[in-house]
C-alpha cells in the first residue's frame, strides 16, 4: 500500500492511511474499541488478520487496496478499506470498485470521513460502481450485519454494530443484496420428500469423503464444481488456484475427511459439501492470541469436548443439476451425510450460511430439513458522480 499522509477532515478528526506494520498493528485493533461492550463479538487471531492483509493473501495477485484508521482527538474511532478486484472488473464492468473492513463508532462525523476517503481513492481509479463490505472479496467475510445481533457469528462469518447500516446509509449507499444464515439442529428429522428424492437417486449417485492421499486433485475438484455451480450467482467472482489453495491449507489442518462430502453421478464428481467445526467457541476465550497462554486454553476447551457447532461454508451442485429433481437429491445427500458424524463428534447444531435472499430453491431445501433464517446480513452499493 502506498498512500499520501494523513488527512484533517474536520476538528478533532482525521484519517490515515495504513502505511507500515505499526498502522497495521492499529488498524487491526480498531474492533476491540468498537466492541468493547458487546459480548456477541468474538475477537479474531490478531496473526491470522496480519496474514490476512499481508502481500501473501492471494487476492493481491489480482487486486489492489489501501486501508486507512480514523481517529478521533488522536484516538482510533474507525476503519476502512477501498479495493480493486481485476477479476470482478472483468466479468461486471472496468468502473467498479469496492470498500471493505468498515469499522466504526456511532459518529457520523467519523463514518463520513471514512467513506469519502475510500471513495476518493476508488474515484482516482476510475471506479463509479461501489459495492460493499468485502473483506477482501465476495469469496471471503462480506456484508453488513443487520439481523440477528442477539447471538455471536460463528467461524469466518462477521459480526457487525446496530449503527453501521444507518451509517453507510447516511452517506448515500442504498441495500443491493442480502444474504442469509441459516441454522438447524442436526438430530432433525429427514422429510418425506429427502428420503424419497435420496431413494430414487441412490443407484446413480455415489457419496464418498475426500480422498487425503490426493488432497490436491481433491482440492481442484471441488473448485471446480464450486465456480460452475455458483458462476450465475449475484457477483460470483470465481476462485483462482492459489486461493482455493490457500483454503485447501486450513482444510486439511481443521477439517476431518468425513466433513467433506463429493457426490458422483455416473463416476463424475456433481456436488460437495465442506463443514468447519466453529472454532469461534474457542477464540472467544482467546482475545486474539494464542500467546503467552492462548494455547493451554485451546488445550483446555479441547479436553472438555471440543466445539458443539459448526459451519457449513462451501457447498455446491454442478449448474447442469439445478432446477431438477437429481440436482435436488445431491443437494440433500451431502447435507444429510455428515450428519451422524456431527452427532458422534458432540456437535449439536450447524449454521448454513451463506445464502442469496433470491436463492428460491436452495431457501426451500433448507426449510425442508427445518432450518431457519437467524442472521440476515447486507451488501450495500453507491454510484459515485463527479
Amino acid at each position: 500500500m502506498n498512500e499520501k499522509a494523513a488527512q484533517p477532515i474536520s476538528s478533532g478528526v482525521t484519517v490515515r492511511p495504513v502505511t507500515n506494520r505499526r498502522e497495521m498493528g492499529v488498524f487491526i485493533d480498531v474492533p476491540w474499541r468498537i466492541y468493547a461492550d458487546d459480548p456477541m463479538w468474538v475477537p479474531p487471531l490478531r496473526l491470522e488478520r496480519r496474514l490476512h492483509f499481508s502481500r501473501f493473501n492471494p487476492f493481491f495477485k489480482h487486486g489492489e487496496w489501501q486501508a486507512w484508521t480514523a481517529y478521533r482527538n488522536n484516538q482510533p474511532a474507525g476503519r476502512i478499506s477501498a479495493q480493486i478486484d481485476q477479476l470482478h472488473r472483468q466479468r461486471y464492468g472496468a468502473d467498479t470498485g469496492h470498500f471493505g473492513s468498515f469499522e466504526c463508532i456511532d459518529d457520523i462525523e467519523v463514518s463520513a470521513a471514512l467513506i469519502h476517503t475510500a471513495e476518493e481513492w476508488l474515484a482516482a481509479r476510475d471506479t463509479r460502481c461501489v459495492t460493499g463490505p468485502f473483506n477482501l472479496s465476495i469469496n471471503q467475510e462480506c456484508g453488513i450485519l443487520v439481523d440477528g445481533f442477539d447471538t455471536p457469528p460463528v467461524v469466518m462469518m462477521p459480526h457487525s454494530r446496530e449503527w453501521y447500516g444507518r451509517l453507510l446509509e447516511e452517506q448515500g449507499y442504498e441495500p443491493v443484496k442480502d444474504l442469509l444464515a441459516y441454522w438447524v439442529e442436526v438430530d432433525f428429522k429427514a422429510p418425506r420428500l429427502m428420503s424419497a428424492l435420496i431413494g430414487k437417486f441412490s443407484d446413480q449417485v455415489n457419496l464418498r469423503t475426500l480422498r487425503r492421499d490426493k488432497f490436491n486433485q481433491e482440492m481442484e475438484v471441488l473448485r471446480d464444481i464450486f465456480n460452475d455451480a455458483w458462476s450465475e450467482n449475484w457477483g460470483f467472482v470465481p476462485f483462482t488456484k492459489a486461493e482455493f489453495d490457500e483454503l485447501g491449507t486450513s482444510l486439511r489442518l481443521l477439517v476431518p475427511n468425513d466433513c467433506i462430502q463429493i457426490a458422483e453421478v455416473d463416476g463424475v464428481p456433481a456436488a460437495f459439501m465442506v463443514a468447519l467445526p466453529n472454532l469461534n467457541e474457542i477464540f472467544a476465550e482467546l482475545d486474539g492470541s494464542l500467546f503467552p497462554f492462548g494455547w493451554t486454553r485451546l488445550v483446555r476447551l479441547k479436553s472438555r469436548g471440543g466445539v458443539r457447532t459448526g459451519r457449513i461454508p462451501l457447498m455446491g451442485v454442478r449448474k447442469q443439476f439445478h432446477n431438477t429433481p437429481l440436482g435436488m437429491a445431491l443437494a440433500f445427500m451431502v447435507i444429510d451425510a455428515p450428519r451422524k458424524l456431527g452427532r458422534a463428534m458432540g456437535v449439536q447444531a450447524v449454521e448454513l450460511s451463506w445464502i442469496l435472499e433470491d436463492n428460491k430453491a436452495m431457501r426451500a431445501i433448507l426449510a425442508s430439513l427445518g432450518c431457519r433464517e437467524y442472521k440476515r446480513y447486507r451488501i450495500y452499493g453507491k454510484t459515485l458522480t463527479g
